[in-house]
């Protein structure tokens, strides 16, 4: 990647101010902000990533701005787990998904606040909608990131894509109050590395005479897909570096690795042939609770997956969407996380056909371990149509079914409080 604050002879922008800028300027010549933004094809590119910084924890401190120079952790108690962490507290070694006792640990002074997912959710909306406002081409990958394909869009915005996004992030800031980075690069994979190289507030361009020699210089964990256990099994084949991927047959890939190895083989060299797809279904709908104290019971188990069923059922519902697969995620007490799934003859939407999938893979794995948290979703979403799943099941089945879908509708019009639906655990029936 190309140095944001080269003095050679590459024109560029300015990110404050949206002025060009001369290859040797050091700063802005018409507001003297130093955030130049310089690279050879940084008006070719169109491809872009856009990742609001540590979302959860810039939110709360755009509400509370007395907290705006102090460490702030989302999660949530002693016994949970560490949702986002703001940059002053990841300098202290915080990081998301680390439980909160060892991220108090790290850093003792930090301010703990619970996740308002209703707030984040209202801010993630306002972001896509400013972000639909440069293209239709959006693809969100999660609350607060999404890929963009600017292409074509010179015409309508009367400016490069490059200068269209540094308008979009300063509008960001304007109306949501929250600061975002940007990866600009020819194609996904490299539009993702990129918006992760200079955060927060990062405008990274990967261009294609580059790709090489960026991607060569970087370990085999840089590469989407590959975890720690494939970096272990590369390992074993003595490889650690793009560079060694970027030097090895395709077929030769695959017969080590299989279909992983044509990835592999593309992606070491910066090929990436997906499109930026307007489809913005969830992949997958969850939901999941810590305890303040491990729990054995079966019985109690059960008891707090009901409510987690109607949860996910609720958002489903919400969202115009059933599942093929139900997923039940549970952790122990050591932190170590087990998931089991089971495929559906029919999709669903259904509270109690998630929580009835999901209760024989509960009760095989309660044999007496403690489990510090408890989930269930579904995955394999596909376009709901409710009345008509009801037609699918068998007599006791489909009349639950319509009773569930009605009490939805008197909930609907007169509150969630209008009617408690419960389910008989430890019974047969």
């Amino acid at each position: 990647m190309f140095d944001m604050q080269d003095d050679g002879a590459t024109a560029g922008i300015c990110r404050d101010c949206f002025s060009a800028v001369l290859g040797v300027d050091r700063r802005c010549r018409a507001c003297g902000s130093p955030r130049l933004l310089r690279h050879p094809e940084l008006h070719q590119l169109s491809i872009a990533h856009i990742d609001c910084d540590a979302f959860y924890a810039a939110v709360e401190k755009r509400d509370r701005p007395e907290l705006a120079d102090k460490p702030v952790i989302i999660g949530g108690g002693t016994r949970g787990v560490v949702s986002t962490a703001c940059y002053i507290a990841r300098i202290h070694g915080v990081k998301s998904a680390m439980p909160m006792f060892k991220a108090l640990k790290l850093c003792p002074h930090a301010t703990v606040i619970p996740p308002d997912m209703t707030k984040y959710a209202t801010a993630g909306k306002q972001v896509r909608e400013l972000m639909l406002e440069v293209t239709p081409l959006v693809e969100p990958l999660s609350i607060d990131e999404a890929f963009l394909d600017l292409t074509g869009t010179a015409r309508l915005h009367g400016m490069s894509p490059a200068l269209t996004l540094a308008h979009l992030i300063a509008r960001i800031s304007e109306k949501v109050g929250i600061s975002a980075s940007v990866g600009l690069s020819h194609n996904k994979f490299l539009a993702k590395l990129a918006s992760d190289l200079e955060k927060p507030r990062g405008f990274s361009v990967l261009g294609k005479a580059e790709t090489l020699s960026f991607l060569a210089s970087k370990p085999v964990g840089f590469i989407w897909g590959v975890g720690k256990a494939m970096q272990e099994e590369l390992a074993k084949g003595g490889i650690t570096m793009i560079s060694q991927l970027q030097q090895m047959e395709k077929n030769d890939l695959m017969r080590r690795y299989g279909s992983m190895g044509a990835r592999l083989y593309h992606l070491s060299r910066g090929e990436d042939q997906r499109i930026v797809s307007t489809d913005d279904h969830s992949k997958s709908i969850s939901a999941e609770t810590t305890f303040n104290t491990d729990i054995a019971d079966r019985a109690e188990l059960e008891r707090i997956l009901w409510p987690l069923a109607e949860k996910v059922s609720r958002r489903a519902k919400a969202e115009g969407v059933a599942g093929h697969t139900v997923v039940l995620k549970l952790k122990t007490s050591d932190f170590k996380l087990r998931t089991r799934n089971v495929s559906l003859a029919d999709p669903t939407l259904l509270a109690h056909r998630i929580y009835d999938a999901a209760l024989p893979l509960l009760q095989r794995e309660t044999t007496g371990t403690a489990f510090r948290l408890i989930g269930i979703g579904i995955s394999g979403l596909v376009e709901a149509r409710p009345e008509q799943e009801t037609e699918t099941l068998d007599v006791t089945t489909a009349a639950r079914a319509k009773a569930e879908l009605a009490v939805d509708r008197i909930r609907d019009k007169f509150g969630r409080d209008a009617v408690n639906r419960g389910i008989n655990f430890g019974s047969d029936d």
